[in-house]
């Protein structure tokens, strides 16, 4: 795999939070406006109904309608996340996906089940070969119970030309470093790790389906233009600003996606609560949302990076 100027979907991508309403409903308009805020706050793409967008709660009929309400509404490509444990069910939402307007899909290592490699290298497969939509491959064991293992991809890319991605939150970096050689110059590979989006890039990644880019894109952009520019030490001191951001997302009493909604909320972007298991958020965290997000952009804006800008004043 090389490293080219361009990336087939951008270099900074944002797996985008789903507003809900105050009953807990799905609100199209307000994830919209979300949407265009974040491309306007620099995201190249969007993910919607990933993980941070709260799939696992959602109903088909609530995905394909955030998938068609998100993608006649931007100009940036939208990647469906599509994936589910059940094959099936997967080939049929992938199918939906490129219906209503979906630039790929993102599909998820089969969870719960914890199959062998075969079937993960079959699951993808049957998946692929179903649409010719490009597809994101996405690695996550910590909530899959499974990796994809190397040999597994190389073989699924081998078998479908249509794989042209991974979404790398595996946090083997060794075992990444091995495969990036062996991949084909078409393939990407994306840190599924904000925190280690910079390792990433040093080992060959492209950019990132982040999390803490819903209001720090313009960092991730900054710290990735520096260092494929060769300007390590700027990309270092970059990385270090957005060290905060990192830290609230990454919580164990309020798990992603509660403090990106908490977040997105003091900013004016009314994307609701999260639905149960996950719940309402601790009631600390908007307070400590407007410190991270002053705090990240005072250590960007020393750099000379861009700051996101509040839909309204923050207030908590």
């Amino acid at each position: 795999m090389s490293i080219s100027e361009s990336t087939r979907f951008g270099r900074v991508l944002t797996a985008m939070a789903t507003s809900m309403d105050a009953k807990g409903q799905v609100d199209y308009d307000r994830t919209v406006e979300l949407a265009r805020w974040l491309i306007a706050n620099g995201s190249d793409g969007l993910i919607v109904t990933g993980t941070t967008g709260e799939a696992p709660t959602l109903t088909d009929p609530e995905k394909i309608s955030l998938w068609e309400a998100v993608a006649g509404a931007v100009t940036v490509p939208v990647i469906a996340g599509s994936g589910s444990n059940d094959t099936a069910h997967s080939i049929h939402m992938t199918k939906r996906a490129k219906e209503v307007g979906a630039a790929a899909a993102l599909i998820v290592t089969p969870y719960y089940n914890r199959p062998p490699q075969s079937g993960v290298l079959s699951h993808f497969e049957v998946v692929a070969k179903a649409t010719d939509l490009p597809i994101i491959i996405y690695d996550i064991p910590v909530r899959t119970g499974r990796k994809v293992e190397s040999d597994t991809l190389l073989e699924l890319i081998r078998r479908c030309s249509n794989v042209i991605g991974l979404k790398d939150a595996a946090g083997d970096l060794f075992s990444t470093s091995r495969l990036v050689p062996m991949l084909p110059d078409y393939f990407e590979v994306f840190s599924g790790d904000d925190g280690l989006t910079l390792p990433l890039l040093a080992i060959g990644a492209v950019g990132v389906i982040g999390v803490a880019t819903h209001w720090a894109a313009f960092g991730y952009q900054s710290m990735i233009s520096s260092f494929l520019s060769g300007d390590t030490v700027r990309a270092i001191k970059i990385n270090q600003a957005l060290i905060a951001s990192v830290d609230f997302e990454s919580k164990l009493d309020a798990p992603n996606p509660m403090p990106v909604k908490a977040m997105m909320n003091v900013l004016g972007l009314e994307v609701g609560e999260a639905r149960l298991p996950l719940g309402d958020a601790p009631e600390y965290l908007r307070k400590e949302a407007q410190g991270v997000f002053d705090e990240t952009n005072k250590g960007l804006s020393a750099l000379g990076v861009q700051a996101a800008k509040p839909k309204k004043e923050i207030r908590v």
